[in-house]
């Protein structure tokens, strides 16, 4: 494989600036190269969990895109660690963690689908109910997180975590489901022309209610996991919102829609889980440090190709398929592992 081949490949570039960062953490503190990258490995999984669910999303076409990530997380942190001590069952806790984003995803795909609502509308007004009910949960909140729970999430065994193990798996899963099954097959074809995927029959009402479920359960499942590693609070899933939309678009899933790129959201995490550690070691001011940030952000994007991805999405607008079957049969070209 030649480096032209290597460059095109839209996950390399968030994987290229973590290295980057690391590097530049490294320059600075002048040792600790491998308690970085476990640091990083640790704390990373929680964002690509939710950033997988949020990738599924973006992919089902324009305008789709879950907001109602962060306050799943919030509601789910504590729903979760609320059941795990009066059950006593840290995975009971965690399957209502999963509960609680399943439900409040069916909120946004009631109104989308049966009242016509704009995704974004529809999943913020999801997440405000989300917001309301982790602040009434909140006060006189008593529980803590299960200690077995967290003790496994700190397992690291030759200095890798087992979650970072167990979300790699999850990766794996998500780029089986999208090459290998129906769903993801649907989800592609959705997402590159919803008109000739529903001339070829697609139930792409049945495929865009799924995406949002999983993405609520995914949300549901950082929330959980988040709170039992750290603790619950009213703002624990505040900064995924946007740090989940940014590490699906870095790691080169199309905004557009139409391909999925489950393993550029594990790069562009650990880009953003470096970025911090490296702003937070020189000391600088939160506005240096957003300055910083949104600087790296648009010049990872610009190496990732933006301009092509705006190219592509035109282009895809200006050719006409010549038939709804001829646009379902590429759908396996857009998925990359």
């Amino acid at each position: 494989m030649n480096i032209r081949a290597i460059g095109s490949r839209p996950w390399i570039w968030g994987f290229a600036a973590a290295a980057l960062v690391w590097l530049v953490i490294l320059i600075i503190s002048g040792q600790g190269g491998g308690q970085t990258v476990s640091l990083a490995l640790s704390l990373a999984p929680y964002l690509v969990i939710v950033g997988l669910g949020q990738m599924l999303v973006i992919t089902a076409g324009p305008g789709n895109i879950d907001v109602s990530v962060a306050p799943i997380i919030s509601l789910a942190g504590f729903a979760s660690v609320g059941v795990a001590a009066s059950t006593g069952s840290a995975t009971v806790g965690v399957l209502a963690g999963i509960g609680v984003g399943v439900l409040i995803a069916v909120i946004s795909t009631v109104a989308i689908l049966g009242l016509s609502v704009p995704p974004i509308i529809a999943t913020l007004a999801a997440g405000l109910v989300a917001s309301s009910l982790t602040l009434t949960m909140a006060s006189g909140f008593t529980a803590v997180p299960d200690p077995g729970l967290r003790q496994l999430l700190n397992v690291r065994p030759a200095g890798v975590p087992i979650l970072a193990v167990a979300v790699a798996v999850l990766t794996g899963l998500i780029i089986a489901l999208l090459r290998r099954t129906v769903y993801g097959r649907s989800l592609i074809a959705v997402g590159q022309n919803r008109r000739a995927a529903e001339r070829a029959g697609i139930p792409v009402a049945r495929v865009i209610a799924t995406t949002y479920l999983v993405s609520g359960a995914l949300a549901g499942l950082t929330g959980a996991l988040l709170a039992a590693y750290i603790a619950p609070s009213a703002d624990l899933g505040t900064r995924y919102l946007l740090d989940s939309v940014a590490v699906v678009v870095i790691g080169g899933t199309l905004i557009s829609g139409g391909r999925a790129v489950p393993v550029g959201v594990w790069g562009a995490g650990l880009f953003f889980i470096l970025l911090d550690g490296l702003v937070n070691l020189v000391g600088w001011s939160t506005a240096a440090q957003n300055l910083l940030k949104g600087g790296l952000v648009l010049f990872v994007l610009f190496l990732a190709g933006g301009g092509d991805r705006a190219g592509g999405t035109a282009s895809r607008f200006r050719r006409r398929p010549r038939t709804a079957a001829a646009t379902t049969t590429t759908t396996g070209d857009n998925t990359h592992g």
